[in-house]
């Protein structure tokens, strides 16, 4: 139930329904918009409100959809039931295209349906019950050329006809020209004259003075009367034949569409389904765009009467507003079960009207499943009965004065509201002598409150805001007054009272000061004084709430950046521990190669029986080579962190390196024989080589070196790297390009951007959309000043306007 009967336009929803009027494609469309109405069934607003997301994302995401010939169709078919008529040619035409593009948007939505990533299911089901029957595009297409012109071919009747008719043409357009020639000639016709079409036949512009030269029918003047258009005898009956095959024609064209409405006539009942569709989703698509244009959202809907709206705009004042370049002050709004009833006062023309209009136009919104300007993660209930008292009421037919029809409207609250109502009532007891109006909507308030309905009241009887401070279920919310500036700061301030700051606004205002004076004394010094000191309270305690909504997002960024420097500094120490592991394990390789170069030295001695010189030079190589083999480890190992890191991997399988023939050069991937760790050849000898070996270069023999294709030590680079907790495919599939940061403060939009950024780099994402709104461009601005410092970022622009215009950043990344 919503009450009273001017509702809409009263909350100004008559202009949100005028916005999706406009903002629809077709008619079918708009008819759905003549029929939105309030629901107080939450399964069919939480239907509607998906539907509406899914095609707002659907527009954001810049997937092509069909948007052309969304043609209404039912006039027409409504013409059809009757046995003997039939559909024109330019309906024919219209028909087909519609119906391709219902069958397009049929295919959109069903496309990827069965992934798990699929986006649009809801829409989806709106596609179950429709069908259109492949067979009448099959008819349409052999009866209408690609110009929606009925074809030759359509029927053997209708071709035969058309060859006559343009044989005759020939034939009359041969011999007219002839004749007009000769005229020429004669000097009957002027020199720049040219043939002309009278009464659908070829005539010729004749000089009156000759007009007798030449038999024939005139058929027209010109308008001096100077030149008659006369048609020749010898072509009269040629053209008379021409109009009677014209005549046959249209009667075999009409005779076709009659043949073909009689085939179509058993499918209207499908068409009018799949057109039903069609409507629907311009209807749907007309309520995603104005969603983006107020930059509205889905809140978190709850199956019982409650509010809590974050930052909740009015959505013809912000756009007005932001027309202008100026800032509207959000609303933020609880409503429970413990807090039912909210009475708001405070400075005239500090923005009470515009929270109860905001609030009743906002429920009502979202009640007719239109997504809402306020940030996504709100609550929001469903009512069953909205009541409304605003505004001038007086009715000259009834005779009723404003506060008698106030009252009336009163009357209707107190036998109609219950605990699921939410009933919104400006200038409680305004309208008559203050005292006893006020006593009166002090008892009416009272009753309310015992009915568990909810409600927002706007007042400034100091007794309303009294009984809000001791009755359960009412809280006192106050408008709050910037009392240096002098100006109303148009915030919402629940759990305390406002004053109507009378004296301030007189002041600026310019009422003479002793005026002001006398009045203060009347009034009572202390009463004036309480009231501003109240108000500088809640102004400090705003700055301070505000101090500590910035510590808080501080903390959590500097939280976010120790987090990744600890998960950096763990991955540096594990990578560390496993190079040295790896250089120890070479260097005790090398270690066993050189006890074995030391055996064969001493071998080698003993066989050469002492020889001194043979001796010495054995001794050199040796000392060389075990040089050349010395591995420095002066750093500890953390065996254990290692196993420990090893267990968090993936187990993986290392591909065996495939060895290749040939010589070993600079450059060459090498191993040592009977092991596995590749190394890259530095430096070549005769008989030695420098090998790096995990950043550790090593000198020995080219004997003990086999060569290495370069494809299977790519295929160990990539096993051998350092395997991170998450899971890239995983990430890359749950990745979504499109991030949106509206309703986010600067410090929390940038974490979520850093983020988003981050892992668009990691993944080699090269285009990517932040959706931050417009608002005042402050929040669009830190974004895009953010960018800027990001090497990987190439260029930053905004989407087109279709797809949100300024409140969208796209960006294109440059990926290695």
């Amino acid at each position: 139930m919503v009450y009273p009967e001017n509702f809409e336009q009263k909350t100004g929803f008559d202009q949100i329904r005028q916005m999706l009027t406009q903002a629809c494609i077709s008619s079918l469309g708009k008819s759905f918009v003549e029929k939105l109405k309030f629901s107080s069934s939450h399964n069919l607003v939480s239907r509607l409100l998906d539907q509406t997301e899914e095609f707002r994302n659907i527009i954001l995401s810049g997937e092509n959809y069909p948007t052309s010939h969304f043609y209404n169709p039912f006039m027409v078919f409504e013409r059809i039931k009757t046995e003997g008529t039939y559909v024109e040619t330019e309906e024919l035409g219209e028909i087909r295209s519609s119906i391709e593009t219902i069958s397009n948007f049929i295919r959109f939505l069903q496309a990827k349906k069965n992934e798990e990533t699929y986006k649009y299911p809801v829409l989806n089901q709106l596609t179950e019950n429709v069908f259109i029957e492949p067979d009448i595009l099959k008819e349409i297409d052999s009866i209408l050329d690609e110009q929606n012109q009925i074809r030759s071919n359509a029927s053997q009747e209708l071709a035969a006809i058309r060859r006559k008719k343009s044989e005759l043409e020939k034939q009359a357009s041969g011999r007219i020209n002839q004749i007009f020639h000769q005229a020429k000639k004669q000097g009957w016709v002027s020199d720049d004259a040219e043939l002309a079409l009278r009464n659908g036949r070829l005539v010729i512009p004749i000089t009156v003075a000759y007009k007798r030269k030449l038999k024939g029918f005139i058929h027209d003047h010109s308008a001096t009367g100077q030149t008659a258009f006369l048609e020749p005898e010898e072509i009269f009956e040629t053209n008379n034949e021409i109009r009677q095959l014209e005549v046959d024609e249209q009667k075999e064209i009409i005779r076709i569409l009659k043949s073909f409405t009689d085939f179509l006539r058993p499918f209207l009942p499908a068409l009018k389904e799949a057109y039903l569709f069609l409507g629907k989703i311009d209807f749907i698509r007309a309520k995603a765009k104005i969603a983006i244009e107020m930059e509205a959202q889905r809140p978190k809907l709850e199956n019982n009467p409650r509010i809590t709206w974050i930052k909740a705009r009015h959505p013809l004042l912000w756009l007005s507003y932001k027309a202008q370049k100026k800032h509207v002050e959000p609303l933020d709004l609880q409503l429970d079960n413990k807090k039912r009833i909210i009475v708001i006062s405070g400075p005239n023309a500090g923005g009470k009207s515009v929270c109860l209009k905001t609030t009743g136009l906002l429920q009502y919104m979202l009640q007719c499943g239109l997504l809402v300007p306020m940030l996504d993660y709100s609550e929001a209930g469903i009512f069953k009965k909205l009541f409304i008292d605003i505004g001038d009421e007086q009715s000259l037919e009834n005779d009723l004065s404003t506060y008698s029809s106030h009252l009336a409207n009163m009357k209707f609250f107190l036998k109609n509201t219950d605990s699921e109502s939410l009933f919104l009532i400006d200038e409680f007891g305004a309208g008559t002598e203050p005292r006893l109006g006020g006593a009166i909507a002090e008892v009416i308030l009272e009753k309310l409150a015992d009915k568990k309905a909810f409600g927002v009241v706007t007042t400034h009887y100091a007794n309303l805001k009294i009984l809000a401070g001791k009755k359960e279920g009412i809280i006192n919310g106050s408008m709050l007054f910037d009392t240096q500036k002098m100006r109303p700061l148009f915030r919402l301030k629940s759990g305390n009272p406002g004053s109507s700051f009378a004296f301030e606004i007189a002041k600026t205002m310019g009422i003479e000061k002793d005026l002001l004076a006398k009045a203060e004394k009347i009034a009572g010094e202390k009463h004036v004084d309480f009231e501003r000191q109240l108000q500088d309270l809640e102004l400090k305690k705003l700055e301070i709430e505000e101090k500590e909504r910035q510590l808080k997002a501080g903390d959590s960024f500097l939280s976010e950046m120790i987090e990744k420097y600890q998960k950096l500094h763990s991955e540096l120490e594990q990578r560390k521990n496993e190079i040295l592991v790896q250089a120890r394990k070479e260097a005790q390789k090398i270690l066993g190669d050189s006890n074995r170069m030391i055996e064969k030295t001493i071998k080698e001695i003993r066989e050469s029986a002492a020889d001194k010189e043979k001796t010495k030079k054995l001794r050199e190589e040796l000392e060389e080579f075990i040089k050349s083999q010395e591995v420095k480890d002066d750093f500890p190992v953390d065996e254990n962190l290692i196993q420990k890191k090893k267990k968090q991997k993936l187990k993986t399988t290392a591909p065996i390196l495939e060895t290749e023939d040939g010589p070993i050069s600079k450059g060459d991937f090498v191993r040592i024989k009977g092991q596995q760790t590749p190394g890259e050849v530095t430096g070549i000898g005769e008989k030695e080589a420098m090998v790096e070996f995990g950043g550790i270069i090593i000198r020995t023999s080219l004997n003990k070196l086999e060569k290495i294709s370069k494809k299977s030590v790519r295929k160990t680079e990539k096993t051998s790297r350092v395997k991170y907790d998450f899971d890239i495919n995983q990430k890359a599939s749950e990745f979504n390009p499109l991030l949106d940061v509206r309703g986010n403060n600067v410090e929390k939009a940038l974490i979520k951007s850093r983020r988003f950024i981050d892992d668009a780099v990691l993944l080699g994402i090269k285009t990517l959309k932040i959706v931050h709104g417009t608002g005042d461009g402050i929040l669009r601005q830190a974004l895009r000043d953010y960018l800027k410092t990001i090497p990987e970022v190439t260029k930053t622009r905004d989407e087109h306007p279709d797809r949100g215009g300024a409140g969208c950043t796209l960006i294109e990344m440059k990926i290695k």
